[in-house]
């Protein structure tokens, strides 16, 4: 037996060896006749009473000793799992084998068939990820992966895998356990395809006019110097493909002001009625080119909403525009702005184009608000169309915190129907520009 073996033996028993020892001394005083035996009863009574509250204070200290690594084991565990499941993101802790120690319900998303106590290899279809997970368990440093689920509709993640704590056997630069976080970089992911897109859609819509501009510059300085004709011909396109530009520059540059500003909501009291009859008044011209009749059904008076006059009009030049050169083959647009109800019984005006053209097909109906979309891209230019219409209608209908809605059925027209929500103190309950 070791002498730590021995000195913990004597500091469990010191109390009864200390209590015993008493006990003789009162025997001892008795026999001297210096104590009188009912004192020495009640003294060596005390002693034995006292041994055994010792003997007792011992037992229960060993027994607390010895129960105290396996509940600071128990312990540790729960706050591992708590802390882990109190992380925003998908996560997991694992030993440095790769077993799972602890894991959230997010994470479950991701990799349902993961267990604790089993490795993480079995359950996360991510080679590139448990490959990381290696790493990081060798090396002790932290690891970085993006991957994607090949599952439709492909979801982009990232694996952020971080060493914590270290082991001193068998190898010291091994960590001792790792905490694997996902985050979901889908939206992202998607965020900047449609940047990208977006650029190449502008850069290809400002490239074709400036295209056909410069070949007319070379045409006219060169074979049609001298050709009057041609000349006033090539003038005349030219200055079309010019304005085409003009136009999608300014669209670009009001769809980028209006995108900016969406979290604000206008609040000055527009006309609604007024704005629709102004813009029908600037496209009389248009209609008559068209050789189309525009009818407005409206109530008597003014139809008071809060908004932004400028872009107000602009939505409305917009879909009135698209009903006369879309829609002209049916001779006629007809336009209504009326009182409504939404759906939690808020008063709201309710402005509608109808035409009576071709009409849309419904796969098409789910896509006419993103930018650059067209149902036809021959007919749309020819037209002047710039893609970006419909898109400007919808984020000022947005910032207008209205609802934009389009119906329509080949062969029958198109609907297109804005809702703005009325209020009779618009200095309440908007946020200022």
């Amino acid at each position: 037996m070791a002498g730590d073996d021995y000195a913990r033996i004597l500091r469990r028993y010191a109390g009864v060896i200390s209590a015993l020892a008493g006990g003789f001394l009162f025997v001892a005083f008795y026999r001297l006749g210096e104590l009188s035996g009912a004192h020495a009863l009640i003294g060596l009574a005390a002693v034995i009473a006292a041994a055994w509250i010792a003997y007792l204070a011992s037992e229960t200290s060993s027994n607390a000793e010895s129960r105290r690594p396996q509940a600071r084991a128990f312990g540790s565990d729960q706050l591992l799992q708590v802390v882990v499941a109190a992380i925003p993101d998908p996560a997991l802790a694992l030993d440095r084998d790769g077993r799972v120690l602890a894991l959230n319900a997010r994470v479950t998303g991701i990799a349902p068939a993961l267990r604790r106590g089993e490795p993480v290899s079995l359950a996360l279809r991510a080679p590139d990820v448990v490959d990381a997970i290696r790493r990081a368990a060798s090396s002790g440093k932290p690891e970085r992966v993006e991957f994607v689920e090949r599952v439709a509709p492909g979801r982009w993640l990232e694996a952020l895998i971080s060493p914590i704590g270290a082991q001193s056997e068998p190898k010291p630069d091994r960590a001792g356990m790792l905490l694997v976080i996902f985050h979901d970089l889908t939206q992202i992911r998607r965020v900047e395809e449609m940047r990208a897109d977006f650029i190449a859609n502008a850069s290809h819509e400002l490239r074709t006019p400036l295209a056909a501009l410069s070949g007319f510059i070379e045409t006219l300085k060169g074979p049609a110097r001298e050709d009057a004709v041609a000349r006033e011909r090539f003038l005349g396109i030219m200055e079309s493909q010019a304005t085409r530009m003009a136009r999608l520059i300014d669209d670009l540059l009001s769809l980028s002001r209006i995108e900016v500003n969406e979290h604000l909501r206008p609040d000055k009291p527009v006309d609604l009625i007024g704005v629709v009859r102004q813009v029908v008044d600037t496209l009389q011209t248009l209609a008559r080119d068209r050789e189309v009749e525009v009818k407005i059904e409206a109530p008597p008076g003014s139809l008071i909403v809060p908004g932004n006059r400028d872009e107000l009009i602009r939505v409305f030049e917009n879909l009135i525009e698209n009903a006369l050169k879309y829609g002209a083959s049916g001779k006629r647009v007809e336009i209504t702005v009326a009182r409504g109800k939404a759906p939690d019984g808020r008063e709201e005006a309710v402005a509608s184009v109808r035409d009576f053209g071709p009409g849309v097909a419904a796969e098409h109906l789910p896509r006419l608000t993103e930018r650059f979309y067209r149902v036809d891209v021959a007919d749309s230019r020819a037209l002047g169309g710039t893609g970006l219409g419909l898109a400007l209608v919808k984020h000022i209908v947005n910032r207008h915190r209205g609802v934009l809605t389009i119906e329509s059925k080949p062969g029958q027209g198109a609907t297109f129907t804005v809702r703005l929500p009325m209020s009779t103190d618009i200095s309440l309950g908007f946020e200022k520009e």
